[in-house]
């Protein structure tokens, strides 16, 4: 059975590795790709961010923090709003390029309304049908789970992009 505090628990995780990833990270190691195709450590980070942002906002039927709070603007990616990453070319992705302040900083904000909104969470939530378009339905369990696992996988790719970057010299 899932609990508040144990989802609590695992998004803390991902909060720990994005901000490790970060942590000193100047211009070149946030923009490094190790080919033309590769995602960056800047385009991992805001691409785990604004689905954290995109999906949980759908879910509470709020404003996602991306424009509500202007991180688009601030940002100033060449790109519309609603943008996640999904389906990127590589161009685009080399077009995300904040400094680690911005990426933090965005990443920070989401996370916070993440874990101040697990907490009212209780048991029948889970169960609650949030998405149609699959088969089967996609429950708030599910959807909860699934944004987890996309936002650890890609915190463990940007920590790699950054251990390959350091190892370039970087």
């Amino acid at each position: 059975m899932l609990s508040s505090e144990l989802l609590i628990d695992a998004y803390g995780r991902i909060r720990g590795a994005v901000h490790n990833v970060l942590a000193d990270a100047g211009p070149e190691i946030l923009a490094y790709r190790p080919d033309s195709q590769a995602n960056s450590v800047a385009w991992l980070v805001w691409h785990l961010t604004r689905v954290q942002d995109d999906h949980l906002s759908e879910i509470k039927e709020e404003k996602q923090l991306w424009t509500a709070a202007g991180w688009a603007e601030r940002f100033a990616l060449p790109f519309g709003n609603d943008a996640t990453g999904y389906g990127q070319t590589a161009l685009e992705v080399g077009q995300v390029r904040p400094d680690a302040d911005h990426l933090g900083g965005y990443f920070d904000a989401v996370h916070s309304r993440t874990v101040a909104w697990l907490p009212t969470l209780v048991a029948a939530d889970f169960g609650r049908v949030v998405d149609l378009r699959w088969t089967p339905p996609v429950t708030l369990a599910v959807r909860l789970v699934s944004v987890l696992a996309d936002d650890l996988q890609h915190a463990g790719q940007a920590a790699y992009v950054r251990g390959l970057a350091e190892r370039a010299g970087l």
